[in-house]
């Protein structure tokens, strides 16, 4: 074990400048859900050089259109490939529509839109590993690669698992290989975490996120003539503050529920009451009884108090991603693994989140399939107190992390699953 490891670093770190060039040329280059064709076409090109089975054109935004999804098959090294365990590897190639403000000389080239999540890290991470273990004589185990689009909110991760990129139906179909995966994992760079160390925890690890949309219906008119009007300003105020009681006196207080108004519009001049307020928003859980428990204390809360101050209210819910939950089974192997990668520091850098987190992710949907593991990789230089965190004009993903990442995957693909 210790001389593969030591021929799989030097593999990496000879592969790591086009690596790096790699994820660069993404952040120049970045693309919107659902639009990453180009991204997933070099991503595709590049799998084929190395002799993987791919399929493209995965997860389209509507039935029935062509996709940016692309799934890749490496084979097993054993004598029957076919009884061997499959192990998934994901990554998600969408960015934001957000204008950069790094001053970087490969800024994105396309006005208003930027990799601000990291996922051309990610992108670059998973390609590499590709390449590294397409050379590796030894792999006891199959392996797919999955490259997903529209994670920032197209629920990419659904539509790549109903389009057989789990179960081996697409790679069947379209070229008579492939199989069903077994345990599957994806990793996120992270601000918070200092660069060389990982993170993860057994159980809920990111949050289920579901959003509203409402409309509030009053009777508008004068502002000086409050009493011939239903002000629908004051009810959304009053729905605004009553929804807290969701979390502060209907939620376990060991148990974690957000509930954000995120915007409020309503009228258009100081003098006048209007006829409607909209109010938009999320609500973030963790259990599946809490999530069902909010939405069903959001429907009777604004329900109830407009029909209080005589208006009515309109809501359009929108269930989000589920939480990402890490199987048991799946996360000590992914701990017996990184143990092995990082060696003398893993007491230090592997590091046991403590406390889910309130975002969410749709890697949550490979959980439905397939034992699956969520982890964490470091970021943040020791020199810096603070990094530019994901969703930011300034966040760039380091690419010092990349190593490490390519270097885990790595091991997860090859180490014995049974």
């Amino acid at each position: 074990m210790h001389q593969l490891a030591q021929s799989l670093r030097q593999t990496i770190a000879d592969l790591l400048p086009d690596a790096v060039e790699f994820r660069r040329d993404l952040h120049r280059h970045p693309e919107l859900m659902f639009e990453e064709s180009r991204t997933s076409q070099r991503v595709a090109e590049s799998l084929r050089e190395l002799g993987l089975a791919v399929v493209e054109g995965l997860a389209p935004e509507s039935p029935g259109g062509l996709g940016t999804g692309v799934v890749a098959f490496l084979p097993a090294t054993t004598d029957e490939p076919d009884k061997a365990p499959t192990i998934g590897l994901r990554a998600d190639m969408d960015a934001l529509p957000i204008l950069e403000d790094t001053g970087l000389p490969y800024s994105s080239t396309n006005s208003g839109v930027m990799h601000a999540c990291g996922h051309d890290g990610h992108t670059a991470i998973l390609l590499t590993a590709a390449r590294v273990l397409a050379q590796t004589e030894d792999r006891p185990n199959n392996i797919v690669f999955c490259f997903q689009p529209a994670e920032e909110g197209g629920a990419g991760g659904e539509k790549m698992c109903a389009d057989g990129a789990i179960d081996g139906s697409a790679l069947q179909k379209a070229l008579g290989v492939g199989t069903k995966v077994d345990m599957m994992y994806g990793l996120h760079g992270w601000s918070d975490l200092e660069l060389g160390k990982v993170s993860t925890r057994t159980g809920p690890l990111l949050a289920a996120t579901d959003e509203f949309e409402v409309t509030v219906r009053g009777r508008g008119g004068h502002a000086a003539l409050p009493e011939k009007t239903v002000d629908p300003v004051v009810v959304a105020a009053h729905i605004v503050t009553a929804l807290q009681t969701i979390a502060s006196r209907r939620t376990e207080p060991n148990d974690a529920v957000v509930v954000t108004v995120g915007a409020i519009h309503a009228g258009d001049a100081h003098n006048v009451i209007p006829d409607t307020a909209e109010m938009r928003g999320t609500i973030r859980t963790l259990l599946p009884e809490t999530r069902t428990m909010a939405e069903e204390e959001f429907r009777r809360i604004v329900l109830n108090t407009a029909a209080a101050f005589g208006a009515e209210a309109e809501i359009h819910w929108h269930a989000g991603y589920p939480v990402t939950f890490n199987d048991a089974g799946a996360t000590e192997r992914f701990r017996a693994v990184a143990r092995t990668v990082l060696g003398d520091k893993a007491e230090t850098h592997l590091v046991e989140k403590e406390k889910p987190t309130m975002g969410g992710e749709d890697f949550s949907y490979y959980g439905h399939h397939c034992p699956a593991s969520f982890f964490l990789l470091g970021l943040k230089p020791d020199h810096m107190d603070v990094y530019p965190n994901v969703h930011t004009p300034k966040f760039d993903f380091n690419d010092d992390a990349i190593g490490l990442g390519v270097e885990l995957f790595c091991a997860l693909a090859l180490a014995q699953a049974g």
